[in-house]
């Protein structure tokens, strides 16, 4: 919701800066938890059902939950060696979309508790990415190990997108860790993440795979070399030296990824390099059957 179009008594400035700013975290939390048991408490039953039923963010999802499980089987049979599985929170501490991955935070659906629900699950691995390239620099400072971690998540968006619900399951796979010039770690894993989604795709019933690529930094141009690429100057805003969507059967986009700047800002640490990949099975679903 924009500012502009809050009730006048919630977007006076002065109330906006005593829950903003003068309100401590865990005295603006004690506020809102007591503000939503009281609504809690006036809420009937009947009122609840009308709300599950007018509520998007509630819904059932509309994929079978047999396809769901198809495809995940499929990914995961195709998962390359040393990449670990993890199971990700449903939420993601506040700002993580806005504050590293610069998405809109009304994109998000933020809590009451500091936190916001997940929208990605690239978003959530790169915070355990972090954690774990920052235990292993406390042991050596220039260490190169590569943390290589995949998830899947069903996350929840708040923006609407036409004909599709607003929580959807992704596959998220990140794989972190040191600049080792000349592009060496951009070229090895780029490499094992593109031939992953194309063998998991087939596994999953895709018989046509497209991979388009966008160079963002010229310097990324040899990575793209023998795949249909577009040359664009300058950061996505998201995504920094080289991006990438996959298509199926159809046209269909069903993956995305490329090289983002997350870790390097979390760490502060200028040689720390990210690439990640997302899949979404409810498109993976559709487009195979």
């Amino acid at each position: 919701m924009a500012f502009d179009s809050l009730p006048r008594r919630a977007a006076d400035p002065a109330v906006m800066d005593l829950l903003g700013a003068e309100l401590s975290g865990t005295d603006l939390t004690t506020l809102l938890l007591a503000v939503m048991r009281r609504r809690a408490s006036e809420r009937t039953p009947a009122e609840v059902l009308r709300r599950y039923r007018e509520d998007r963010f509630t819904e059932p999802v509309r994929t079978p939950f047999h396809g769901l499980r198809r495809v995940e089987d499929a990914l995961l049979s195709t998962l390359p060696g040393g990449v670990e599985m993890v199971t990700l929170p449903p939420v993601v501490p506040l700002g993580t979309h806005s504050a590293v991955a610069t998405v809109d935070q009304n994109k998000v659906v933020t809590t009451i508790r500091g936190t916001e629900v997940a929208a990605d699950p690239t978003n959530g691995l790169a915070l355990e990415v972090a954690r774990r390239r920052q235990a292993l620099l406390r042991e050596n400072s220039r260490s190169c190990t590569a943390v290589r971690l995949g998830a899947f998540q069903r996350v929840l968006r708040a923006q609407r997108f036409e004909g599709a619900s607003a929580h959807f399951s992704l596959l998220g796979l990140v794989s972190g860790g040191r600049d080792t010039g000349d592009l060496a770690f951009e070229r090895a894993h780029l490499t094992e993440h593109l031939a992953y989604l194309v063998d998991a795709l087939r596994a999953a019933g895709a018989r046509e795979i497209d991979v388009r690529m966008r160079v963002l930094d010229p310097r990324f141009a040899p990575l793209a070399a023998g795949l249909p690429y577009e040359a664009v100057e300058g950061s996505s805003g998201y995504y920094t030296g080289l991006t990438y969507k996959v298509y199926v059967d159809g046209g269909v986009e069903v993956a995305d990824g490329g090289f983002v700047d997350w870790t390097r800002r979390l760490l502060g640490n200028n040689k720390e390099r990210l690439l990640i990949s997302g899949v979404g099975l409810d498109r993976v679903v559709s487009a195979t059957g």
